[in-house]
């Protein structure tokens, strides 16, 4: 009997917190790739938009090339995960914010919405699709949600309603970062969203 692979999933590695998701990756079985040219896209079975600068990071891909070829294989249903910077980087609408993106998602996204990194905060959330206890979620210079589009299914909430993490197919977001704490769930969510499509 062959031996399953472990799935292969980038972390675009061009800025930001990517170090922490390649960590988490790995206890969970699976092989992380650095993401920083077209050609490390190949072979990978979904990505990871790390937190960092959605601008700085918008820009080197445009810089690398990137940015039209992830776009391509996001398009072609390749399963992403974008936490902070990330998810604004998936996002179609940024509202006023003018910046390099790949606009796949139909979420409006408004970036910093908490202030400064002086406002940055945590909170325990309850996430649709994790067993288990409430989620501990870590805020820094966090965007949010601002509208849902159809077919976009909100999977976190703050206290006022404003979604903090969705989901629309293959495509996960959360504003907070999973990777700084030690709970895997939401990245073994994403890991078992990518098994799904390779299984189909």
């Amino acid at each position: 009997m062959s031996e399953v692979r472990p799935l292969r999933i980038g972390v675009l590695a061009l800025q930001g917190g990517v170090v922490e998701h390649i960590a988490m990756l790995r206890q969970l079985g699976a092989e992380p790739v650095e993401v920083r040219l077209p050609e490390h896209l190949e072979g990978l079975d979904g990505i990871i938009l790390p937190g960092g600068e959605s601008t700085t990071i918008g820009k080197l891909m445009v810089e690398f090339g990137l940015l039209d070829p992830l776009r391509s294989r996001l398009q072609a249903g390749m399963p992403a995960y974008g936490t902070c910077a990330g998810m604004i980087l998936l996002a179609n609408d940024l509202g006023a914010s003018k910046q390099p993106e790949l606009g796949v998602m139909d979420i409006r996204v408004r970036r910093n919405a908490f202030g400064s990194q002086l406002d940055s905060f945590e909170q325990d959330l309850e996430v649709a699709g994790l067993d288990g206890p409430m989620f501990h979620a870590v805020f820094i210079r966090a965007p949010i949600i601002e509208r849902l589009g159809g077919g976009v299914e909100p999977l976190a909430l703050l206290e006022n309603g404003t979604p903090v993490a969705a989901r629309q197919g293959r495509l996960l977001v959360s504003a907070f970062h999973p990777e700084l704490g030690d709970d895997p769930r939401i990245h073994q969510l994403f890991l078992e969203m990518c098994a799904a499509t390779v299984a189909a």
